[in-house]
C-alpha cells in the first residue's frame, strides 16, 4: 500500500481517540444520542462524510499533485 494511505489512516486513528481521551462524558453522550437515530439519518450523515472526504482527497491531490 502507498505510504500516503498509512499516514492518512494514521491521522484519522489521531484525530478519532482525541474525544474519548480528552472529554470522555461528552463523547459518551454524543456516540448515544447518534445510537438513537434512525437508520436513515445515519445513513446520509455516512453519505456526507464520504462525499466530504473524497472532495478533499481531490482537491488535494489536484494542488499536491
Amino acid at each position: 500500500m502507498n505510504s500516503t494511505i498509512w499516514l492518512a489512516l494514521a491521522l484519522v486513528l489521531v484525530l478519532e481517540g482525541l474525544g474519548p481521551m480528552l472529554y470522555p462524558r461528552l463523547w459518551r453522550r454524543m456516540i448515544a444520542s447518534l445510537a438513537l437515530l434512525s437508520d436513515n439519518i445515519l445513513r446520509r450523515f455516512g453519505g456526507g462524510l464520504v462525499v466530504a472526504g473524497v472532495v478533499i482527497y481531490y482537491m488535494l491531490r489536484k494542488t499536491i499533485g
